[in-house]
C-alpha cells in the first residue's frame, strides 16, 4: 500500500511542487490537520504491513508502559486493527533483524546507513554537536572501562549490563536518573558511536553485543554526513505532513514553506501530501497511544487540532484530569477525547474508566469509539469491561 503511493507522491515533480507553493501561500486548519492525519497513515484506507508502516515513520519509540499496551504495539494497532497485526509480529520483526533499537527506538535495518556517518563523526570527534562534546570527554577519560566493555562483549556477549565490569575511572555525573550508572551510560555512548548495538531485549532488560554482529549492513556504502541528514530531515517531514519552522531548523529539502490560517509562524510541508489535497479526504476512528507521533508535539496539538493535552503519569491520582495513561481520541481530522482505560491481565480484563470527550456524543460517534474499543480488546486478548457511570 505504501510503496505504490511513495511513487506517486514523489512523482509529483518538482515543477508542480513549485507551482502549488506559488499559488497557496497558507493553509487552512483543516487542511494543516488531514495533512498531518494522512502522513501518519490515520485515514482510509489504512495500510496491511507492519514493516511498511515502521519504514514510513522512520521509527516506533520503545516504550515499555504497559498500562494498556507498549506504545509500539499501540502506534502499529492503532493504523492496522486487530485483524491484521497481533504483537507477535512486532516480535517476529525484532527477532528476525527487520526490526533493530538505536537509542530507544525500533529502526528498519536498511536505515542504519543513515546513521553510520554520525556514528563515525562521534568516534573521529569531528564535527561534533554541543551536547555530544560532555559524553565524548567523559568517554575519553574512562578510555580503559571502554576497551573492557568491548573485551567482554567480544568474548561473551549478547550480554545485559549488569554483568559488563565497570572499571570507570571518573563516574557519570548528571542531575537525573541516570547519575551514576556509568555502565548503562556508556553502552549508550557507544551505541551512538557505533560500537556496541542492542541484541535482544527481555522484559525491560537490553542484552548489548558489538555492533557488528547486529548491524549487517556495508559502513563503506554509507552516505556523506550532509546527505544522511538530509534524507533523514525528508523522511520525518514525510512521516508527520507538516511540522513548525524553528530559527534553528534546517529546511527539508524540496519542502514548502507555508502560513497556517490563524496559527503563528511559517511550517514546512511534505510536497507529496501538498499534491493531494483536491483528493477527497477519508478518515476514521482510532485510539492513539499518548506517545503516537501525531499527538507527540503538544504545541502543535494545540495550534493545528485545538486539542489541549497532557500525559498524566507522572502526576499525583488526585491532579490527573483524564487518566494516568489517557489515549487520544481521532475521528476524521479531529481528535475529540481521551480514553481512560487500563488493561488487567491477571482478570483478562481490558477495562474502561471513561471516556473524555470534547465534543457532543452523537450516536454515529459512540458507535465509532466503541467498535475501536471492541477492536483493542480484541487484539489485546481480554474481554471489554466498561466501568463507565
Amino acid at each position: 500500500m505504501l510503496r505504490p503511493l511513495d511513487r506517486r507522491l514523489s512523482e509529483a515533480g518538482a515543477s508542480v511542487r513549485q507551482e502549488m507553493t506559488e499559488i497557496m501561500e497558507q493553509l487552512s486548519r483543516q487542511q494543516a490537520r488531514r495533512i498531518a492525519v494522512r502522513a501518519q497513515l490515520l485515514d482510509v484506507p489504512r495500510p496491511t504491513d507492519p514493516l511498511e508502516i515502521v519504514r514510513h515513520l522512520t521509527n516506533l519509540q520503545v516504550d515499555l508502559t504497559t498500562a494498556v499496551a507498549t506504545n509500539a504495539g499501540l502506534v502499529l494497532w492503532s493504523r492496522l486493527g486487530a485483524h491484521r497485526f497481533r504483537e507477535s509480529d512486532l516480535e517476529d520483526a525484532v527477532g528476525d533483524g527487520s526490526l533493530v533499537e538505536i537509542a530507544n527506538r525500533l529502526r528498519p535495518i536498511e536505515d542504519i546507513t543513515l546513521y553510520r556517518a554520525e556514528m563515525a563523526a562521534w568516534r573521529n570527534s569531528v564535527p561534533l554537536e554541543d551536547w555530544q562534546e560532555g559524553p565524548q570527554t567523559w568517554l575519553a577519560t574512562n578510555t580503559t572501562a571502554r576497551e573492557d566493555i568491548l573485551d567482554e562483549l567480544r568474548r561473551e556477549g549478547p550480554l545485559p549490563a549488569r554483568a559488563l565490569p565497570d572499571t570507570c575511572d571518573l563516574p557519570w555525573r548528571s542531575s537525573g536518573w541516570t547519575n551514576g550508572k556509568n555502565v548503562m551510560k556508556m553502552l549508550e555512548i557507544m551505541e551512538a558511536r557505533g560500537e556496541v548495538a542492542v541484541a535482544s531485549r527481555e522484559g525491560r532488560e537490553r542484552n548489548w553485543d558489538l555492533a557488528e554482529r547486529i548491524w549487517a549492513d556495508d559502513p563503506a556504502h554509507a552516505p556523506s554526513l550532509t546527505d544522511a541528514r538530509a534524507e533523514r530531515r525528508r523522511r520525518r517531514l514525510a512521516a508527520l505532513g507538516i511540522e513548525r519552522r524553528t530559527p534553528s531548523a534546517i529546511p527539508p529539502p524540496g519542502a514548502p514553506e507555508l502560513r497556517v490560517e490563524g496559527v503563528r509562524g511559517s511550517w514546512y510541508v511534505d510536497p507529496g501530501q501538498l499534491a493531494r489535497l483536491d483528493e477527497p479526504f477519508r478518515g476514521r476512528c482510532a485510539l492513539l497511544s499518548p506517545l503516537d507521533w501525531l499527538v507527540f508535539d503538544r504545541q502543535r496539538l494545540l495550534d493545528l487540532f485545538e486539542f489541549d493535552y497532557q500525559l498524566e503519569m507522572y502526576k499525583p491520582a488526585a491532579k490527573r484530569r483524564w487518566g494516568y495513561w489517557a489515549m487520544p481520541v481521532l475521528r476524521g481530522d479531529r481528535l475529540i477525547g481521551k480514553l481512560d482505560a487500563a488493561a488487567d491481565h491477571a482478570v483478562g480484563a481490558l477495562r474502561i474508566h471513561a471516556l473524555h470527550l470534547d465534543v457532543e456524543p452523537t450516536a454515529s460517534l459512540v458507535r465509532d469509539v466503541d467498535r475501536e474499543l471492541r477492536d483493542l480488546a480484541g487484539y489485546l486478548d481480554l474481554e471489554l469491561v466498561d466501568e463507565r457511570d
